[in-house]
């Protein structure tokens, strides 16, 4: 045994006598992020009670949701693009990849919304798509439809790049326009069961068919920004690609307009149900979440001009803080009357993400296909050249 092991196996012996050392052993770390979050959910509940933790519950969700889903689209994209001028692989692109293997973790944790189905979704329905007709049998055959088709997607396309990926051919564009046009259907309905049907005042619940493309165009966004924290800097052949703030400012200005044109089509057809809708979402907090989106806007496009890594990370950041709020600001007012974040959905939100974590580990076994790790491009060599060199008989 080299000196580095025995060194290691020392501490390793050391820090288990301690709780802390115990918890943050790699091996245990996803038993404890699961403990974690269960306590945080429970938490949550004895504060609050099942019927106020429900919304925030399906929010949170819907922000986990928003990883994969929101991967899926800009992995088809990246790779297309790429499949007509080769290029080598790249640190965003293998951490977007990563970011699939969420989506049966989000199936998993789908499972509670159907049995909160009479808490979240109030008879009678209005709209084509409400899920408040649908009992909880059907609501949890609708979700289960769409992660199967969503899984599926996830792995075709969480394979790395190359073959069949370096040639463009007929195959590779049908494929793409196939998972994008099935995704976007996927996502669209899934929009309107989800957020669009949850309870709220009988014949005024808002329905407009652009709201499944905002909700794909946030979620693409806050998977793009949550890539650019996580993904390190690129090194080596892929360097000349850096620039990671541009694709992330025109994602924010798609977001942008779609909430735009959709605001201002509903306030010329004087909709009534878009203004039930858009009541308890306009007050103090709507306003700062607004003016919140328009500066975070205007410094990505700004800092285009001049783009660097550490400030990419900080419009990546924003951008995910204000993806968030928007998602819990789509669903709980409709249950509160008015748009405020409460500790019981920084809980949830916390519970969601321990809960995911602690169940990565388990659909990565079960998904073989999903289990990308990321091979960030010039990182192999570097890790083998850190290696300590074994001398025989040592």
């Amino acid at each position: 045994m080299s000196v580095q092991e025995k060194g290691g196996a020392a501490r390793k012996a050391a820090g288990a006598k301690s709780a802390r050392g115990y918890f943050l052993d790699p091996a245990r770390r996803p038993a404890a992020a699961f403990l974690a979050g269960l306590c945080c959910l429970l938490a949550a509940a004895h504060l609050a009670g099942l019927a106020k933790l429900a919304p925030a519950y399906l929010a949170a969700w819907i922000c986990l949701l928003a990883l994969p889903a929101g991967a899926l689209p800009v992995v088809i994209m990246i790779e297309r693009a790429d499949a007509w001028r080769p290029q080598p692989e790249t640190a965003l692109l293998e951490t977007l990849r990563g970011l699939l293997a969420l989506m049966p973790v989000a199936a998993l944790l789908s499972l509670p919304i159907p049995f909160a189905a009479a808490l979240l979704y109030s008879p009678p329905p209005d709209g084509p798509f409400g899920l408040a007709r649908l009992p909880a049998v059907f609501l949890a055959a609708r979700l289960g439809l769409y992660f199967v088709l969503w899984t599926g997607l996830a792995l075709l396309f969480a394979r790395r790049g190359g073959e069949p990926w370096g040639k463009a051919g007929r195959m590779d564009d049908g494929r793409a326009v196939l998972g994008l046009g099935l995704h976007t259907v996927i996502g669209t309905l899934a929009a309107f069961d989800l957020v669009m049907s949850v309870k709220g005042v009988p014949g005024l619940r808002f329905h407009a068919s652009a709201f499944g493309l905002l909700t794909m165009a946030a979620w693409s966004s806050l998977a793009l920004a949550a890539a650019i924290l996580v993904a390190p800097p690129d090194v080596g052949p892929a360097r000349r690609r850096h620039d990671r703030l541009t694709p992330l400012a025109v994602m924010l200005l798609v977001w942008a307009g779609l909430h735009a044109v959709q605001f201002l089509m509903l306030g010329v057809a004087a909709d009534p149900g878009a203004a039930a809708w858009y009541r308890p979402r306009a007050g103090a907090s709507g306003r700062a979440l607004l003016l919140a989106g328009a500066a975070l806007i205007g410094l990505a496009a700004l800092l285009t001009l001049r783009p660097g890594e550490n400030r990419t990370r900080l419009v990546a950041a924003l951008a995910v803080g204000v993806h968030l709020a928007e998602l819990f600001w789509f669903v709980t007012p409709a249950f509160r009357g008015s748009f405020r974040l409460t500790v019981v959905d920084g809980l949830a939100l916390a519970g969601i993400a321990g809960l995911a974590a602690g169940l990565a580990p388990l659909v990565r076994r079960l998904f073989p296909g999903l289990a990308v790790t990321p091979a960030w491009p010039g990182r192999e060599r570097r890790s083998r050249a850190a290696e300590p060199v074994r001398v025989p008989g040592a």
